[in-house]
């Protein structure tokens, strides 16, 4: 070795490259200028040779450690003290392949002061522009860069399929005391694997997932892929315009009805088999092109407005349906790449569909190789131990309270908006997040500082996540599954609200689906499990739902919790609850194979029994609820004003005995208001009165006893005219048919009241004279009485019809007249009382008509 290069160089600063313990890489490697002369080493285990490259010439290094580790010394050239000169080397190795490549320890940080603050803070919400792995350019070279948060670790490395998965070759920088560390490596390509190997001290290295990853290998293999993900061409930007536009307020203004699926088993392949006999891995799988397709169809044939994903964030095992998240900031790899599930979203915009993407930021695996102990600490873990674990899931909870981790999962929630354009989060298991007690309820249950069961930090991270969403995506709705009575849910987060936009009515559910599992003999003893929702129905902006959650786990299918002996009587039920839930105040999810009545439970690992509509039982349950959807989305009254108490109002709730409901969903014009009465008996009732708003013509718009679907056709697509009757404290009622167990909806059209008829007291006078005259003439002959009889017949007949039809036609002017008054604007709080005023109106000019006629 050269004696000069020997006194000079740091053997204790080289020992700790070689042994692989240093955070601090830069400080030995590379170029440095010392008083001696510009030093440059490098560290490449399995290298015979390097050679410098430096300005046109080449410079041999010496290998001063049989590990790997080679150095040089070189006199200093004037312009060196202003920069240091670009160089590469010209490696050979022990297979004696060679390489050239610029040294990975030359280039500068990818990171700004600024940008460690902002993380340390807890506020870098776009982190995942710089952490992670991203191909980049650096002064004239591609490469990637790589980031990782690791505080605990005494040494982090990247390693891979371009390094032979070896950690003493690009050993990361730290960034001073941040727990950041970071290496650009030149020439790395996107689809390269990798993962982090990290040494902590008295442990020995292991490996770890990137948790800002954009990509993962298929299950069972667990690493990173580097992922380009700045290629795709949207076209989806007038959506996205619309969407931003017209905010959630707006949003929550419109029909909303979602199909939630599984992507994996909404259709699924035959599995592939290999020449040895052994399956090909996730060749069982669409691709999310296909799948793009396959559900954009499906969704606007039956009319669903939205898609509700369950997790597509990367995740090992298919049996936690995605609920157990590994890769915060990548799709799974079971359906394709990052670039398939981008084409996946932008066709389902193109098509009209928006996306809402299931997100969870309770919990997380205990898998060694994912985020849990992921510096040889428990860095994402609550730090208590009677919290960090979930009592229901065995998996592990985060620490809210630790701006990088609390920073983390806002970035990731803010990336699906931002990177794949998803229009909904729904953030699964809320309640677990809210309560220190959930699951742990006892003596020694935790408290908070005051005593309480609230977990305030991570009430904290819900209000700041949610408020700062807002303000960069205000189109996007925030959509909390939460179970209990914790109030304001749905609450401005400036009024102490969480700051959610909508809220799983969990309530609704449970009570709903036991009413209709409930023998509807006995359903007269549960009534109140069908009208309590409305109870506390403003309490919350809510969505109903019939998830994937209640056809799993031995509760049944939606058909299988219904009653009856026969299928046939089972969908009867099923029709019925479809259309009362379609009418219930609030936004509308189902979960997929319900909307077809499938009777096994939902299993991940199987395609839906599309088979099953081959049978009309089935394909009648899927018929009415494509024409369901149909009328829901085409009648405002269905959901314009879900969340205003003018939008609702019970006609009857008290029909306990009978086990029916009439209600009316209503607009600011009296012209969209919606009748629906639903039948939960096996009892029909033939022209049953029901009061309503006012005077209309009430006509049937879908039933689910209509033939088609399956029933006994016994409604009839007729108008039903009202009659002046006081009836369910309404001074109007109509009389209709209402066949066992269904739900019926009718649009209500304004109209005149009928001609008034003569009066009694004039009937029975003209009946009276008429006895008279027949006495008086009793002498005459019998032809004459029969002569006589006839003549005032026809001249009876001939004046009626007469008064009849001018009576019609002043009806009709009144009806036109009102068409007319009602395309003028009124104030919201008076529509229907002026309405009612100018019947009235129209009411006595009609009676002052028919009584000229009479006098005349």
């Amino acid at each position: 070795m050269n004696e000069r290069l020997e006194e000079i160089m740091n053997w204790a600063e080289v020992e700790d490259v070689t042994y692989a313990e240093t955070a601090n890489p830069k400080k030995i490697l590379g170029a440095h200028i010392i008083p001696e002369g510009l030093l440059v080493q490098s560290f490449v285990p399995t290298a015979k040779s390097i050679e410098l490259v430096l300005g046109g010439q080449r410079y041999p290094m010496e290998l001063v450690d049989e590990a790997g580790f080679f150095a040089t010394l070189l006199p200093v050239e004037e312009a060196w003290n202003e920069a240091l000169p670009a160089y590469t080397y010209h490696i050979t190795y022990d297979n004696d392949t060679t390489e050239d490549t610029e040294d990975p320890y030359a280039f500068p940080s990818t990171y700004t002061d600024r940008d460690i603050k902002k993380y340390q803070g807890g506020i870098w919400y776009d982190i995942y522009e710089k952490m992670g792995a991203h191909p980049i350019r650096i002064n004239g070279v591609d490469g990637v860069a790589f980031s990782v948060w690791a505080p605990n670790a005494e040494r982090v490395s990247v390693v891979g399929d371009f390094n032979l998965w070896d950690g003493r070759r690009h050993m990361m920088q730290r960034l001073g005391d941040s727990g950041v560390f970071e290496l650009f490596i030149p020439h790395l390509t996107p689809g390269s694997l990798y993962k982090y190997e990290i040494k902590c001290h008295h442990q020995e290295p292991f490996l770890k997932i990137d948790p800002y990853a954009f990509g993962f290998e298929l299950r069972p293999g667990n690493a990173s892929i580097v992922e380009d993900i700045g290629q795709f061409a949207w076209t989806d930007a007038a959506w996205q315009q619309q969407k931003a536009e017209r905010g959630v307020a707006g949003v929550k203004e419109e029909a909303m009805s979602v199909y939630e699926l599984h992507l994996g088993s909404f259709a699924r392949k035959q599995q592939a088999v290999n020449e040895d006999g052994t399956t090909q891995l996730g060749s069982e799988f669409y691709n999310y092109r296909e799948l793009a397709v396959k559900v954009a169809d499906y969704v606007k044939q039956e009319g669903y407005t939205h898609v509700e994903l369950m997790p597509v964030m990367e995740h090992p095992l298919d049996a936690s349906w995605g609920y157990q998240v590994t890769g915060y900031y990548a799709p799974t790899s079971r359906y394709g790449t990052p670039e398939d599930f981008m084409y996946f979203m932008n066709y389902m915009h193109e098509a009209g569909i928006g996306v809402i993407l299931d997100w969870v930021p309770a919990h997380f695996p205990r898998d060694s190789w994912g985020l849990a102990q992921f510096d040889g600490s428990g860095l994402y873990e609550n730090p208590d131990p009677r919290l960090a674990s979930h009592p229901h899931w065995g998996t592990l909870t985060f620490n809210y309270r630790k701006n990088e981790v609390s920073n983390f999962l806002i970035g990731s929630a803010m990336f699906w908006a931002d990177r794949y354009h998803a229009d909904g989060i729904r953030m699964d298991a809320v309640a677990s997040m809210l309560y220190l007690d959930y699951g742990r309820q006892g003596e020694d249950a935790p408290r908070n500082i005051y005593g309480g069961n609230e977990n305030l930090d991570a009430v904290e991270f819900l209000k700041h996540l949610n408020s700062q969403f807002h303000k960069r995506f205000p189109g996007t709705l925030l959509i909390a599954e939460e179970s209990t009575a914790w109030p304001n849910i749905t609450g401005d987060v400036e009024q102490d609200g969480l700051g959610f936009d909508l809220k799983w009515n969990m309530g609704f559910m449970n009570d709903f689906l036991s009413y209709m599992g409930t023998d509807p003999f006995f359903r007269k003893g549960s009534y109140n499990q069908l009208t309590f929702s409305m109870i506390y129905n403003y309490s919350e902006d809510f969505m109903l739902v019939l998830s994937h959650d209640e056809v799993v786990h031995g509760k049944g299918s939606m058909l299988g919790k219904m009653p009856g002996e026969t299928f046939e009587e089972k969908a009867q039920n099923l029709r019925a609850a479809y259309g009362y839930f379609w009418t219930h105040p609030g936004k509308k999810l189902l979960f997929m194979g319900q909307d077809f009545a499938q009777y096994d439970e939902w299993s991940e690992n199987q395609e839906l029994e599309w088979n099953l509509l081959e049978y009309p039982v089935h394909e009648g349950v899927q018929d009415f609820v494509r024409d369901l959807n149909a009328v829901y989305r085409t009648h405002p009254a269905l959901w314009q004003q879900d969340y205003v108490t003018d939008g609702f109002e019970w006609i009857n709730c008290s029909y306990q005995e009978e086990s029916m409901v009439m209600f009316v969903r209503k607009t600011d014009k009296p012209e969209e208001t919606i009748l629906v009465v639903s039948n939960f008996d096996n009892v029909a009732h033939p022209k049953f009165r029901v009061g309503v708003p006012f005077m209309c013509s009430a006509k049937p718009l879908i039933s689910s006893d209509d033939k088609k679907y399956g029933g006994s056709g016994a409604v009839k697509r007729t108008a039903h005219k009202a009659v002046k009757a006081d009836w369910d404290e309404r001074d109007y009622a109509v009389d209709l048919e209402i066949p066992a167990m269904s739900t019926t909806i009718y649009q209500l059209t304004p109209c005149a009241e009928p001609a008034p008829k003569a009066t009694e007291a004039k009937k029975a006078a003209a009946k009276k004279t008429a006895a008279k005259k027949t006495v008086t003439k009793k002498a005459g002959s019998e032809e004459k009485a029969a002569l006589v009889s006839p003549k005032k017949t026809t001249r009876k007949r001939t004046t009626v019809p007469k008064q009849m039809t001018e009576a019609k036609a002043a009806a009709a002017q009144a009806v036109e007249a009102a068409k007319a008054d009602s395309k003028k604007p009124a104030a919201k709080s008076t529509g229907t009382k002026a309405a009612v005023q100018r019947k009235s109106v129209q009411k006595a000019a009609l009676d002052q008509k028919l009584t000229k006629r009479r006098k005349g």
